[in-house]
């Protein structure tokens, strides 16, 4: 008897076990699990403009998609009108006869599923055959069932030979025995496991409606060629930007530098922009209110083109450097340069890099011998 005391840890098998119970008709007359009524004539033939969708299906994951949100009662009303039930008979047959114990009917019923391969039917009747196996080992007096399980039903199946082996060793030390009070839990973790081996049809994936919207959207974002926006996607029309939400016109000229820019970086929080110049000078930029940017600071001393630049984690500190160039440290607030490493590294460095503690720097150098080294500011 199946009785309402699964506990909610078999939650993915939902709405089928939402009581926790079959019928006590559906267990007195088990025959029943094969009748359904046929689908209405709206429930058959297919959807949409180009006619991809089989309707029965698309049914099937609104029924899923509507006991997931907790609409139960739309789902049953769903499933009165269209005579499209969520679960396929196959399911339903593998759902009671698994959690009655009743283990020939549910190999029986594994072997009848079309588009399963004979090493999955194999691999599920091991299943199966592997719970009564471990449930007769919990039970009093049945070792001898037990043996007889693994000898007549196990051995047989097209199986490593292992997992046979490591069973019959369960017959000395009783290892993974399942006791009385166990058996229910234990049949939903295999019926569980079962699904994994059946084709999606038997039992539609939990979330499949989302998957597929989610997916169908994403694609389209993926195939927007002028997506610029950070606004939520609708679900309402189909996603596309213009060429109107692509930057498109000069809002602002910044002509402080009097060369080449060869290199520029926003800080870390967005406040400031540094930029770098062939004409030896590097410039930090403050970020207005409206987005509109002001000189700061004229970084002035490197008497060679500024290739590269680096802020500190914390924003309070820039490096700056160039190809046969010194690198130097600056202080943002001030625009005062608070170290200069020449004499101090006998190499050329060309870029650099913050360790996350804004105390350590990382300098890179195209000279093979001196790579790359590390320096405590």
């Amino acid at each position: 008897m199946i009785t309402n005391s699964i506990s909610s840890d078999q939650e993915a098998l939902n709405p089928s076990l939402k009581a926790g119970e079959f019928s006590k008709e559906m267990e007195a007359n088990p025959e029943n699990l094969h009748l359904r009524s046929p689908p209405s004539p709206a429930a058959t033939g297919s959807l949409g403009s180009r006619r991809l969708l089989d309707r029965s299906q698309f049914i099937r994951i609104l029924l899923q998609a509507l006991h997931s949100l907790g609409y139960s009662k739309a789902a049953s009303s769903l499933e009165s009108e269209s005579g499209v039930a969520l679960d396929s008979p196959e399911f339903t047959s593998l759902l009671f006869h698994s959690l009655s114990g009743r283990w020939l009917d549910c190999v029986t019923t594994i072997d009848s599923i079309p588009d399963l391969s004979p090493k999955s039917k194999s691999s599920a009747a091991f299943l199966v055959w592997k719970q009564h196996f471990l449930e007769l080992l919990g039970s009093d007096d049945g070792l001898v069932p037990a043996r007889d399980v693994l000898w007549s039903r196990i051995s047989p199946l097209d199986l490593e030979r292992g997992a046979v082996h490591r069973l019959a060793r369960g017959m000395i030390t009783s290892e993974d025995a399942v006791p009385g009070e166990d058996r229910v839990r234990r049949r939903i973790g295999m019926l569980l496991d079962l699904l994994g081996l059946m084709p999606d049809w038997v039992r539609v994936p939990s979330g499949r409606l989302e998957h597929l919207v989610e997916t169908a959207v994403a694609r389209q974002l993926e195939s927007c060629f002028y997506h610029n926006s950070p606004e939520e996607v609708t679900l309402y029309e189909d996603h596309a930007c213009t060429l109107g939400q692509i930057p498109s016109s000069c809002v602002q000229t910044l002509d402080a530098h009097k060369n080449e820019v060869w290199f520029v970086q926003f800080s870390n929080a967005g406040e400031y922009l540094a930029s770098s110049s062939k004409d030896c000078t590097a410039i930090i930029w403050e970020i207005k209110e409206d987005d509109t940017l002001s000189l700061k600071h004229t970084l002035e001393g490197h008497v060679k083109p500024v290739s590269f630049i680096a802020w500190s984690p914390d924003d309070t500190m820039l490096l700056t450097c160039g190809n046969a160039e010194v690198l130097k440290l600056w202080d943002v607030m001030t625009g005062t340069c608070k170290l200069t490493m020449n004499n101090q590294v006998n190499r050329v460095i060309s870029s650099c890099a913050w360790f996350p503690n804004s105390k350590k720097i990382v300098c890179g150098s195209y000279e093979p011998d001196n790579a790359l080294s590390t320096h405590v500011m």
